[in-house]
């Protein structure tokens, strides 16, 4: 299905995928801790927009290891030679839908349910 020069330039773009998202997540850490302000000069809305900002950066960061996590399935794949291929149904995936992005496991079929 793929040649192996496809199947670097996927692994790079993965790779790639994996260290930024991994970068993204030790610059923005301190966002997702603990909300602590000092109730005397902060208002109530304040404190609300706040920990709305908290709730974001982690919802932001679960995002991001979900994203890590389908890029190394899809690395794995590559070494295993089962990239390119539904998980579910076993058919090729779409070369067009695995550039977009690279770290899908189902074709489109099965991903419409």
């Amino acid at each position: 299905m793929f040649t192996k020069t496809d199947l670097l330039t996927f692994q790079k773009r993965l790779y790639a995928i994996v260290t930024e998202s991994e970068a993204e997540n030790r610059t923005t850490r301190a966002s997702r801790g603990t909300v602590t302000l000092d109730q005397q000069s902060v208002g109530r809305l304040s404190r609300m927009d706040a920990l709305q900002q908290q709730a974001m950066a982690k919802a932001t960061h679960a995002r991001r290891q979900a994203q890590v996590q389908r890029a190394r399935a899809a690395l794995l794949r590559i070494d295993d030679g089962e990239f390119g291929y539904c998980l579910e149904c076993g058919e090729e995936i779409a070369r067009k839908r695995l550039g977009h992005d690279p770290s899908l496991a189902l074709c489109i079929t099965c991903a419409r349910g």
